[in-house]
């Protein structure tokens, strides 16, 4: 299948009150321009160098998502080029992305990514100190949650659907309480091989890149 009849197939498949992010690390220009020819304007990436590089050489109407473990250091880079930071992970990284967007006059949305199955591997929050990184982001001027985001381990059907279920249970809780700078807009969460589930249990933001670009080569840099 090409790109375009991959992406038909997906736009057939997801609600309309979903996102589709097309995950574009390590995929060429070429690439990605077939996903654009379809409409596709949100793209996926999490490699700061690379988010930056092809911000430069690709259509301006395009929203970049950093999708990745977004280190401290690397911030600075993506200020005015990211639309959704989907990795805040701790108070650290907050507070570094409000003091860099908050000299540039930039506003940082982002997403708050929590380790659904507490898996050593994956970075987000674990949920008890969910509370804790909240109360810090409702400090800050230049930084506004729009949502949540998981990365769940792998697994079956079950599983899977243990995991996304609680993230919208985590999610719904969150949108009943009043906080300053901070709503819950999106909820990201599903891949190519769980995003059918992740709908089903409540996701509005899937985040897929072999569905639509096929087997990643890596050698595409």
């Amino acid at each position: 299948m090409s790109i375009k009849e991959r992406i038909d197939d997906l736009k057939d498949q997801i609600p309309i009150h979903a996102n589709l992010i097309a995950v574009s690390k390590t995929r060429t220009l070429e690439e990605i321009e077939e996903a654009y020819l379809t409409g596709i304007r949100d793209f996926g990436e999490n490699k700061v160098q690379e988010l930056v590089d092809k911000y430069d050489k690709f259509h301006k109407d395009v929203k970049w998502h950093f999708i990745g473990h977004l280190q401290r250091n690397k911030v600075k880079y993506i200020v005015g080029k990211v639309f959704l930071i989907h990795s805040l992970d701790s108070i650290q990284l907050l507070n570094e992305i409000e003091k860099k967007f908050a000299s540039a006059g930039e506003t940082a949305n982002v997403l708050i990514q929590i380790n659904i199955g507490r898996d050593e591997n994956k970075s987000g929050i674990l949920i008890e100190a969910l509370e804790e990184l909240i109360s810090a982001c409702e400090k800050c001027n230049n930084v506004k949650v729009l949502g949540l985001m998981t990365v769940i381990p792998k697994g079956d059907e079950s599983s899977n659907r243990k995991y996304f279920r609680k993230m919208k249970e985590i999610f719904d809780d969150l949108k009943t309480k009043n906080y300053k700078n901070i709503s819950m807009e999106y909820l990201s969460m599903g891949m190519s091989g769980d995003y059918k589930i992740a709908l089903e249990e409540g996701a509005n933001v899937i985040r897929i890149g072999e569905g639509i670009f096929g087997k990643r080569n890596y050698n595409n840099k």
